[in-house]
């Protein structure tokens, strides 16, 4: 029997984090603080380090950390831990059945960006995206430069670029529908990237409206992934049991790789058995990123094993 799920839990806290530009800057420190902690972690790598690497004093460091995300780099260090990834995992076998007896599924459902979601028809996957006309455009978001790709129907692609990337990272994106018609326009696109990032725009009178463009299976396996709420995790086999085909773990696993709405259909909440984080197809230190900066908005940072 699963136990109810506090849906006050869901709403993410009144914290201030950074928006814009500000939290595009501040993700190029915290990307190789991250990186640092990635490769050390198990040393616990002093505060004092790690602001020396990225050429800040610690109390600048601690300032661009609690800006970006409301958490400090010691916090950071412990949510991005194994024994973190474990404890979002302890209730996972109920996750996404809860989600769904509350009401959280659906094109109605309640999700952290209070997003509602259509398909397009397999007609238009088979065609390549022929028939559809695609604006993207690059903005600056708290995980570096985001690409943001909209149809007449809605959000349709979200992709993420390094610096120097950028032609790569929409390159990748259109391989997705290469039948499509593809526009250039920050105009279309940039309402999308203020309201996705700012949790202050999480409202349920302004919902995030969203298009899933895949086969059949992927749609399934994506609306899954939007019953994940924010602050927990599931694994590739736990959506592959809740689909009703336990033995297709290796099918959802790439299915969650081709997902092509990043953040928003919450792809990154998906991990291993053990915990582990797994691939991500725009890097794992973005993946850790996200899940740490999401720790920030809803809950403490949970108290890890000793061992």
């Amino acid at each position: 029997m699963t136990k109810p799920l506090d849906l006050a839990s869901l709403d993410p806290k009144p914290v201030t984090v950074a928006t814009g530009e500000t939290a595009e800057k501040d993700y190029a420190v915290v990307r190789q603080t991250l990186e640092r902690i990635t490769r050390d972690w198990r040393d616990q790598p002093s505060l004092d380090q790690m602001a020396a690497e990225a050429g800040l004093q610690p109390i600048q460091l601690q300032r661009v950390f609690s800006r970006w995300a409301g958490l400090t780099p010691k916090q950071f260090l412990q949510a991005i831990t194994l024994d973190y990834a474990k404890a979002l995992l302890r209730d996972r076998t109920s996750v996404l059945e809860t989600t769904y007896e509350v009401g959280l599924s659906g094109p109605g459902r309640l999700h952290d960006l209070f997003v509602t979601h259509e398909a397009m028809t397999p007609g238009n996957y088979r065609n390549r995206g022929a028939g559809l006309t695609i604006s993207h455009g690059f903005h600056p978001s708290p995980f570096g430069k985001v690409l943001i790709m909209v149809t007449d129907h809605g959000l349709a692609g979200l992709g993420f670029a390094d610096p120097g990337e950028e032609q790569s990272a929409l390159e990748d994106m259109c391989n997705r529908w290469p039948a499509a018609e593809f526009l250039e326009s920050r105009e279309k696109t940039v309402c999308y990237a203020q309201r996705i990032f700012d949790p202050s725009q999480w409202q349920p009178e302004t919902p995030l409206n969203i298009v899933l463009i895949g086969t059949d299976f992927e749609i399934r396996v994506w609306q899954a992934l939007l019953r994940i709420p924010m602050g927990q995790a599931t694994t590739y086999s736990d959506i592959a049991a809740h689909l009703g085909n336990p033995g297709a773990s290796r099918a959802v696993g790439t299915a969650v790789g081709r997902n092509p709405i990043s953040f928003v259909v919450p792809c990154h909440r998906v991990l291993g058995k053990t915990g582990t984080l797994c691939g991500y197809h725009w890097g794992l230190t973005r993946k850790r990123a996200i899940l740490g900066w999401e720790n920030g908005l809803t809950q403490p940072v949970l108290e890890v094993a000793d061992t």
